[in-house]
């Protein structure tokens, strides 16, 4: 886990160790492509990290613009070596809970990557991503199925977040549908993840 993550982050959403990450997901251009993310939309990874998918989805989305947000200076800096290759990708370092403060636009999909389980205050998130979202728009979120730490190893240790922070798609939909959404569909990911992909309804 990354140490200079500020105070203020999410609880348990440091950035994990590369060499396992990578091995849980080795091809982060299909996770992005399974979630529904086409070339024509103009993309938000939110809380993006190291650019891990952030640059998967400059891979996908070459004629408009991607943006990475996160709080990490540090991480930050990390996702823009990643997608330097890759003008179309803009990086904006700021509170989640401010996007509509933070974002230029409005764009047509928004992905949170194995963060969501950490957010305080999930549904007020949710209505501040419905807030840069276009009508229509989409809010994918991806995490961990709810199983013990235990049962979900990789590179032959446990790994992501603690077992009581673990939610169930259901859990997932429930808190978010409030801000605006309608659930479009759950699509399993990964061994031990799925996406939950809500769509703007107001």
């Amino acid at each position: 886990m990354n140490p200079q993550v500020p105070a203020t982050a999410f609880p348990a959403t440091a950035m994990p160790d590369p060499d396992w990450w990578h091995a849980l997901w080795p091809h982060p251009l299909a996770t992005i492509q399974a979630l529904g993310i086409r070339e024509d939309m103009e993309v938000l990874d939110l809380c993006c990290g190291d650019g891990y998918f952030t640059t998967a989805i400059a891979k996908c989305v070459t004629d408009h613009s991607v943006f990475g947000l996160d709080l990490d200076a540090a991480m930050l800096a990390e996702a823009e070596k990643a997608c330097s290759a890759y003008p179309h990708c803009h990086f904006i370092q700021g509170d989640a809970m401010q996007l509509g403060k933070l974002l230029p636009n409005q764009v047509d999909f928004c992905l949170m990557a194995n963060t969501f389980h950490g957010v305080p205050e999930p549904t007020a998130l949710a209505g501040a991503v419905a807030d840069i979202l276009k009508p229509g728009g989409y809010f994918a979120i991806i995490n961990w199925y709810a199983q013990a730490r235990e049962d979900t190893p990789v590179l032959g240790q446990a790994r992501g977040p603690r077992t009581t922070l673990r939610m169930t798609p259901e859990q997932v939909i429930r808190v978010v549908e409030p801000a605006g959404y309608q659930l479009d569909r759950v699509v399993k990911l990964s061994p031990y993840h799925y996406g939950a992909i809500l769509q703007r309804t107001e």
